[in-house]
Formats: structure tokens, sequence, C-alpha cells
């Protein structure tokens, strides 16, 4: 491994390059230029038996430079079958060094892709610590907080430009892809992060399948005042990394300890957010056909905005395991243990002809009836949904609060929901404590999808929703 470091150190370089960086975040035409890729082969195309055999390749590329004057490399290892072409690849950033210097041994999934004619691409979306390059994620750190430069930051630039220019390295091998394959992405946290970030800017990628990562631009990522002195009000001068963040780690009192502005801050997260966030994006996203599922988690530190969220984005497709997150290790009792979306949204991306349409997002309405709350959700004819289970928490704490992460959904809180069939919904009643001036709620809903005779369970969200009971504003 110690000649993968070497060759991933940063490296001084004489010009910056990619002059059109300096005034915007990406340079599409030299994210997709395979000549400044630089690629450095550390072991060329060789066959790798197996169940399914294959062919694999590992390099290193020259994603850019992340300051002028500095280049950055990353590892890139393809995988395509050992007879053929592949036609489209299923591209991951969560690998680290030591597992991309070894041949990749296919899982039960990944041989059904390669089977299928699907490459494999992976690369490395770390924190830059764990791929030896600590002093350069510190120091840029610290131009970010001074310069509120997304270029200066690893997840704004870095992270996302590896990604395209790992596409661009697969592009460039002709004898062993098929140009214009479908390229779906998946991943948690940074993992999920980066290719929901990274899918906006390049139309070469067309599936995203992120957890535990931002979606949408609620008013405490962009640093609206109401809102964070609300939080405070609340909460107080917790600590937390990531509660409250733009799309990540919260950089705002580091920033406005170098000097900055909350008007800096509003400033940054009011020109950098349709670069980042899918919320901002769905218009042309859907016009490109482009797949996504979300799974951020019921009390992740990450996707810390459930409530806002499914307010303002009730069709934007998720599920939600019951009491998950980063940390969150143990999940409701009820929670859905088998369930396999990953695996069944990536097979039905590349072999939609085979593979059925997992559940859309369905809409919910609720009432108050006779002291309990009424809740229906219907989804479009013909979805094929097979189960419904609802879940609820009394007077949750706000958003972004420390309460919202550790008051978890009791164990009592959740019922299977009836199938009205004259009707076409799903129902249930919640009996309402009378104490409570607000209600948080959501539901799961089963469909079994098949493939090559195996049976994944997958299961689709309403939208989470938090409405007033008395006494407060919804």
């Amino acid at each position: 491994m110690a000649v993968l470091f070497a060759i991933l150190a940063l490296v001084p370089v004489s010009s910056r390059g990619d002059a059109a960086e300096k005034n915007r975040l990406f340079d599409m035409q030299a994210i997709r230029n395979p000549s400044s890729l630089a690629v450095k082969v550390l072991q060329d195309w060789h066959r790798v038996n197996g169940p399914v055999p294959t062919r694999q390749k590992l390099v290193t590329i020259r994603v850019g430079e992340i300051w002028p004057g500095r280049e950055y490399r990353m590892p890139v290892r393809m995988v395509v079958p050992a007879s053929r072409k592949a036609k489209g690849f299923h591209l991951t950033g969560g690998n680290t060094l030591r597992r991309l210097e070894r041949d990749t041994r296919l899982s039960r999934f990944d041989q059904d892709l390669v089977r299928g004619g699907v490459g494999l691409v992976y690369t490395v979306v770390q924190v830059l610590e764990q791929s030896g390059l600590g002093e350069m994620g510190r120091e840029s750190e610290a131009r970010f907080a001074r310069s509120l430069d997304p270029h200066d930051k690893i997840q704004y630039w870095a992270w996302p430009a590896t990604m395209m220019r790992a596409i661009t390295a697969a592009h460039a091998e002709t004898g062993h892809f098929v140009p214009g394959g479908r390229v779906a992405m998946s991943g948690g946290s940074k993992n999920g992060a980066t290719p929901s970030m990274a899918i906006i800017h390049d139309e070469r990628m067309t599936a995203v399948f992120a957890s535990v990562s931002p979606i949408w631009d609620s008013p405490l990522r962009m640093c609206d005042r109401k809102a964070w002195d609300e939080l405070e009000s609340v909460a107080g001068r917790f600590r937390n990394g990531f509660l409250g963040g733009h799309f990540g780690p919260n950089f705002n009192r580091r920033a406005l300890a170098a000097g900055r502005s909350w008007t800096d801050l509003q400033k940054f997260a009011a020109e950098t957010s349709d670069s980042v966030f899918v919320s901002r994006n769905l218009k042309q996203l859907r016009a490109r056909k482009v797949d996504m599922l979300f799974h951020p988690g019921t009390h992740d530190f990450v996707a810390f905005d459930l409530a806002w969220g499914g307010a303002h984005h009730k069709d934007i497709p998720i599920y939600l395991g019951a009491n998950t997150g980063h940390g969150q290790r143990k999940g409701h009792p009820e929670l859905e243990r088998g369930q396999q979306n990953r695996i069944a949204f990536l097979l039905r991306h590349f072999f939609p002809k085979q593979v059925e349409p997992l559940l859309p997002s369905p809409t919910v309405d609720h009432e108050v009836v006779d002291g309990g709350l009424k809740v229906r959700v219907r989804f479009p004819a013909g979805a094929g949904e097979e189960s419904g289970r609802i879940w609820w928490m009394f007077d949750r704490p706000i958003d972004g609060s420390p309460g919202y992460l550790s008051r978890l959904i009791p164990d009592d809180q959740s019922v299977e929901m009836k199938f009205d069939s004259a009707a076409k919904t799903w129902s249930a009643s919640i009996p309402l404590d009378p104490r409570a001036s607000r209600i948080d709620f959501f539901s799961n809903h089963r469909k079994v999808i098949r493939y090559r005779g195996t049976r994944h369970a997958t299961y689709v969200s309403s939208p989470y929703t938090r409405a007033t009971l008395r006494g407060e504003k919804q």
C-alpha cells in the first residue's frame, strides 16, 4: 500500500490548468476530458476468476487541482465481464486504499450485475486523513473558513469531482465499456451526499441511492437567523459537528471566528445551494429521467430536518427506517429488518425489462376524529403495495436539536394499517395524548421485487408529517 500512498501524495504542479473553475464550482468540459487524467496504471487489465469471471484494472487519476498548484489524485478500480464490454456501471466511493489494491471478489449482488453485463467502478470518497492526506484536509478546512469558496472544501469540490472523473476514466477504456451506458451510484453519509451532488452536474449519471445524507434546503441549512435563533433558544449552544450544517459538518462558527459574518454565511448558502441540493434540481433531474431513492433515517445528525422536508418535498421518494441514523444501532422493534431497497433499486435501474418498478411516493391526509387521528395513505392505481404500518411521536423536539436525535419513537407507538378496498387507501386511527401539542407520523409500505428467482422486500414511506393538535402553529 505504500506505493499507492506515494502516488496519491499531494503534488505541486506548474499551473492550475482548469482556469474556468476559478469562477464556478465545476468546469464540466474539463471534468469530461480524458487527456487531463494523467493516468498511472498500477494493475493493467487482467482476468480474475470466480463464480462470475471478470477483467479488472487499477489506476490512479488526476482529479484536478484542489487549489492553485496542488494536484489531487485518487485511485479507480474498474471491473467488467470477462468476455464482453460492460454496458453501464455501478459507481461507488465507499472504499479504502487497501481494499482497492486487491482484486475485487464479487458479492452475490455484484455477480448479478456483472452477469447481466453491468460493470463496477470503485473510487475513494473518504475523510482525507484515511487516504494519507490529512495535512491537505486540514489546510483545506482552514482555507475554506477564511474564503467561503466551495472549491476550497473537500465535500463541495474534491469528492464529487472524484466521482465524475472516475466516469471519465472508465469511458476512456473504450475496449471495455460501451459508451453511453447507465451510471448508477449508491452509498451512505459522505457517499450518499457526494453522488447526490454530483448527479446534479453530470448528465452521464442516471441514478442515485443515498442514505443518511442531505436532501433538501431547509432554513437551518440556509443559515436563516430566525431558524437558528429558535433552535438555540430551545437547545442552547450545543456541540455537534453536523446538526444545522449546510451540506455536511457545520462550519458556521469556524467561519465566524475567521472573520466572516452571518451575512457572508447566508450569501454562501444562497449562491451554493443550487449546486448541492437535490430538492432544488428536481425539474431537471426528472426531465433526465434520473432514478432516485433516499434513506435519511428518522434520527440522523446529517438528515436532521425531516419535518421541514416532509412538509415541502412530499414527492421525493424516501424510506424512513424507524429510529435509524448515524449511531442509532438498535432501531425500532418493528423496523423492517429484511428490507433490500438498494439491491432492488439498482436491479430495476439496470434491468428495467426484467424487474418491476418500486413503489412511488404515496399521498397522505389526516383529520382528528373522536379523540383520535385518522390517517389515510393512497398510492396510484396499480402500484402494487402489499402492506402498511404507521409510526408516531408526540411533541418531538424541533429539527436540528439534540432532543430530535435522542428522543426515540416509543416501542408501543406503531400499528399495522388496514386497507380499504373501496376507497383504495391504507388507514389507521392513532389514539391522541390529550396533553400533546403536535404529533409526528409516517407510514411504510412493502412491495416484493423479484429477479432471477430471488425475492427482494422493498419499502417506501409516506411523507413525514408534523400535525398541530393544539396551541401551536404548524
